[in-house]
């Protein structure tokens, strides 16, 4: 891959005025061949794969920063989904395991690994359910260990056993976490049609169809397409609007695709896929909600947000796509609430609900993430929100997830603070008309009929 001297010119002020980063590293690592009935040496299977595979990551990526001057903000691992990996019905099993994996992550250097994860979109094995039973120790005994459970799919429908149970799952991971705001939730992640590939945590999981270990990179470029939109005359219509965004989109993917192949040289491996999403962070100037704001809107939230956040991710994906053959993950624009600095702002002021944030959904690049709400919200309103994001996804045939947080102690107005990348987010207000019957009554909402594509 050739790049001119503009272009290299145009990054470095990126880099330096525009909060351009990699956002994440995230080396995928296969553990079909550590699969034992035996819990403590499969724990030992997995710690080994993981420090053969995983040993010069955090080095590398320093390495490659410093060469090529692009900030590498986090190196992080996903693995094979452990209840495939793990046979055992016994959540003692799934808790030795995780803490050999959490052990394991800090030994390399990494700040999440991902992969404590569940397929259950049709249904539950006893493998499957000894590991969600495991969840909620899980999260709250390790630092680094992240978890995933597909509840939903285009082809399968909507498993609401497993969404209400997941309700009770948050409220108890919460509970469990209370000492720092039920941070315990905000590493849990539920999806609907969830994609092999995906570098971002909490979510991340390296699926069955990917090879013996991989690159996956995810790039983070907030900043520099708000700065291109600002440099547009103030007359600019919408059209020329989005035709900002793709040229900066193209940039960053340049970028991005750049930075995983060489590390995937580096280490050995197949470079996997580039992540075109947008991914904000809680500093000023780096935030998606910025850039809506930018476009005419006064805060995220405000009429006309779910179309101008339709631009953006298309044209994301157009500039992106035509930039790399290797494009993959989510890719889109990620609106986490506590992880963008507009975001927080329009929660604040009561102008973004979580009715609009819903709505918003059906065009971005997940769903509801990062998400606070008061910590008595019952296990069967969470369930019941899981649950309607999770339609949006099977309607719509895309991915959408749900990361949200039932803050104990908190009421709607109160603000959790998790630091770091995971910012602080004012607690929404919930619905507070019961759902208990509908979710009570269980089973699977069945698949629509565009699922039936053969």
């Amino acid at each position: 891959m050739r790049f001119s001297s503009e272009e290299i010119l145009e990054t470095i002020g990126m880099i330096a005025d525009d909060k351009l980063d990699i956002r994440t590293v995230t080396l995928g690592v296969s553990l079909w061949e550590c699969s034992d009935p035996d819990a403590a040496a499969c724990a030992r299977k997995i710690r080994e794969k993981i420090l053969a595979r995983a040993e010069g990551l955090t080095k590398e990526a320093a390495a490659l920063e410093a060469a090529y001057g692009i900030p590498i903000v986090n190196t992080r691992i996903s693995l094979t989904p452990l209840a495939l990996v793990v046979p055992s019905r016994e959540p003692e099993a799934f808790l030795e395991v995780a803490r050999g994996v959490d052990a394991a992550a800090a030994e390399v250097g990494v700040n999440f690994v991902g992969g404590f994860s569940a397929l259950v979109h049709k249904g539950a094995t006893e493998v499957d359910r000894a590991l969600l039973a495991a969840i909620p120790e899980a999260l709250s005994t390790t630092e680094r260990l992240c978890a995933s459970v597909s509840l939903a799919s285009v082809r399968a429908g909507i498993n609401m056993d497993a969404c209400r149970q997941l309700g009770g799952i948050l409220r108890e991971t919460a509970r469990r976490t209370a000492d720092r705001d039920g941070l315990g939730c905000a590493k849990l992640v539920v999806f609907a049609n969830p994609v092999e590939d995906n570098p971002f945590m909490a979510g991340a999981f390296f699926g069955p169809g990917e090879p013996e270990s991989a690159v996956l990179v995810g790039v983070s470029g907030p900043g520099a397409v708000r700065r291109a939109l600002e440099a547009l005359d103030p007359a600019a219509d919408l059209g020329q609007v989005a035709e900002a965004i793709k040229k900066a989109a193209f940039k960053i993917t340049r970028m991005g695709e750049l930075v995983g192949r060489e590390m995937a040289r580096r280490l050995g491996v197949e470079f996997g896929i580039l992540d075109l999403s947008l991914a904000p962070t809680p500093a000023e100037g780096d935030s998606v909600g910025q850039i809506l704001e930018v476009m005419g809107l006064g805060r995220p939230g405000a009429p006309g947000s779910t179309a101008a956040l339709l631009l953006l991710n298309d044209a994301v994906k157009k500039g992106g796509a035509f930039a790399s053959s290797a494009v993959g993950g989510l890719s889109g624009a990620f609106i986490p609430v506590s992880e963008d600095s507009a975001m927080i702002r329009a929660a604040a002021e009561g102008v973004l609900t979580l009715e609009k944030l819903e709505a918003m959904t059906a065009v971005c690049s997940v769903g509801l993430d990062m998400i606070a709400v008061p910590g008595d919200t019952s296990a069967e309103t969470l369930a019941a929100i899981i649950a309607d994001e999770m339609a949006i996804g099977v309607a719509n045939n895309k991915t959408t997830a749900v990361r949200i947080i039932p803050a104990p102690g908190k009421v709607a107005g109160d603000v959790v603070r998790f630091g770091g990348l995971l910012g602080e987010a004012p607690v929404m207000p919930v619905n507070r008309v019961s759902c208990a019957r509908f979710i009570g009554r269980g089973g699977r909402i069945p698949a629509p009929i565009q699922g039936l594509r053969n």
